[in-house]
């Protein structure tokens, strides 16, 4: 009788050691759900969804933390050694997955590649200034720039290092098949399944802590009810998006928990203010208007006190915003705190379209997105409501992003739409590099206004974002962003609307640090018992 229950014991502790070896929650495997898909290893071509994985691979040489404000990795201090020197001085001991060590000749070799790589999705416009670099030893840096370029250490967070032996000559099909994705990060690049997921496995080499997770797989899970559904039955531990409509499903489960935090990512309407006649504003007549009301600036605050943010917030995106009023929310670089959202005020609305010749109105399409984000086209309707109550009659186009984008402007076309609604968060995160996208003249050989599709133009503003740019004591620079900030808002450069919310999905006992940029870090994610 003891025989058969200590056999019996036998089989049960044999049983649940075969359930703990091949659980999908056993402690060193950490399975993530994204919805956007990965399609490429190759660290130099600029797209977030690969951005987010690749990071754990590769590293920059200057990280960003939680707030996107930089912070030391394989760079351990940088400074400036004159206007146009900066000078990084790199982590000792740091090897590549292969066991080579990292050198100065490395990140050369990576920054000229991200200068120099095809492809509409690059990062050069991070390192359009950088005109020269030199190494001095193995373990020291000189970057030398066409101008004075005082955030250069946040542009060079976008990208990761590579070996130079590696990465030489290779093509996308030696990087996705791993040959030379080699990088210096915590996890190695094993599998990429093209429209299914990517799995990484722990380096044991890495200089760096060592992470708790042995094996990391990102799966690919588009359909939001699909990705809630797959972390709630428990086949995921954590997922990206939650988007507002599942956030309770998540939130009252017994096996789940929700965590949101406001993003960089800024939903603004751009405005044509370039042309004298604008295609899609029409008079009450239904005729084009021989004027462009949007070039007045009484128009455009008319429009912006339109808008009442807190109910687009609250309602259109359920909760998964916070109303904006300029560049940057508040903990990110070039915030304003004096400057609020603009009030909600019809009548103000009303009475400056009078005041600018419109007592009537006028009508106007709104063009948007319908699938970039959840609410994205709910949004926009809720915009067209608001500015038809104030006089100005909207009509909204809601697009597929990629029509929508094709049809928005390009650097060798002209955007088509009067008023647009578009969401953006440069990969600083900053202010200053924001409005330098959004809303610094259109410049393509500079790199300047790539993202300024209402082709907005003020030589004041685009001077004192240049002095901002050249000027490289802290204090200074935070000084004239401000007012560069102001002078924006107060014009009416663009309409911020709110700051977009990340939402993720982790299973209990993880805990997450939520970031800025919304990436999803298996770095960043811990079981708490």
């Amino acid at each position: 009788m003891r025989n058969r229950q200590g056999m019996r014991a036998f089989a049960a502790a044999l049983l649940l050691a075969g359930t703990a070896l091949t659980s999908p929650a056993a402690p060193q495997e950490l399975r993530i759900g994204m919805k956007a898909q990965v399609d490429g290893a190759d660290p130099h071509q600029l797209y977030t969804p690969n951005r987010n994985v690749q990071l754990h691979v590769y590293e920059p040489l200057v990280w960003q933390d939680e707030r996107l404000h930089p912070q030391p990795r394989l760079a351990v201090s940088w400074r400036v050694v004159d206007p146009l020197t900066w000078e990084f001085t790199l982590r000792q001991g740091v090897t590549f997955q292969d066991g080579s060590p990292l050198t100065a000749e490395d990140v050369i070799f990576s920054i000229r590649r991200a200068q120099q790589i095809e492809g509409a999705r690059t990062y050069r416009v991070y390192v359009r200034d950088i005109v020269g670099m030199e190494a001095d030893g193995p373990h020291l840096v000189r970057i030398r720039t066409r101008a004075p370029a005082p955030t250069l250490p946040s542009l060079l967070t976008g990208f990761g290092i590579v070996s130079a032996r590696a990465a030489q000559d290779a093509t996308a099909a030696d990087f996705n098949g791993g040959r030379a994705a080699i990088g210096t990060g915590p996890y190695r690049w094993v599998r990429l399944a093209l429209g299914q997921d990517v799995q990484l496995e722990r380096h044991a080499g890495y200089w760096g802590q060592a992470e708790p997770w042995s094996r990391v797989t990102f799966s690919f899970v588009p359909n939001d009810s699909a990705r809630v559904a797959a972390l709630l039955a428990g086949d995921l531990d954590v997922i990206d998006t939650v988007p507002p409509g599942l956030y309770n499903r998540v939130r009252d489960s017994d096996r789940t928990q929700l965590l949101t935090a406001t993003s960089s990512f800024t939903l603004y309407m751009q405005l044509d203010q370039k042309r004298d006649r604008s295609p899609f504003v029409v008079g009450a007549d239904g005729q084009a208007l021989e004027r462009n009301p949007l070039r007045d600036r009484r128009v455009r605050q008319a429009i912006t006190h339109a808008l009442n943010r807190t109910a687009i917030a609250e309602r259109a995106m359920e909760g998964a915003a916070e109303p904006a009023g300029q560049f940057a929310p508040p903990g990110f670089d070039g915030h304003v705190p004096s400057i609020a959202p603009p009030a909600f005020d019809p009548a103000l609305s009303r009475r400056l379209l009078a005041e600018a010749g419109y007592p009537n109105g006028f009508g106007i399409t709104v063009h948007c997105t319908s699938d970039r984000f959840a609410g994205d086209g709910r949004v926009c309707q809720s915009v067209g409501q608001m500015l038809s109550a104030v006089g100005v009659r909207a009509q909204v186009d809601a697009l597929p992003a990629s029509v929508f984008f094709r049809r928005a402007g390009t650097a060798t076309s002209d955007p088509e739409f009067s008023m647009l609604q578009s969401i953006y968060s440069g990969l600083p995160g900053t202010a200053q590099e924001n409005m330098t996208a959004l809303l610094r003249t259109f410049t393509p050989s500079l790199g300047l206004g790539a993202a300024n599709r209402g082709r907005y133009s003020n030589p004041e503003l685009d001077a004192l974002l240049a002095r901002a740019d050249a000027t490289v004591e802290d204090a200074a620079r935070e000084r004239l962003v401000a007012q560069a900030v102001t002078m924006a808002m107060e014009d009416v450069a663009l309409v911020p609307i709110f700051y977009w919310k990340g939402s993720w999905g982790l299973r209990r006992g993880l805990t997450m640090t939520p970031r800025g940029d919304q990436y999803t870090y298996a770095t960043d994610i811990r079981a708490t018992r």
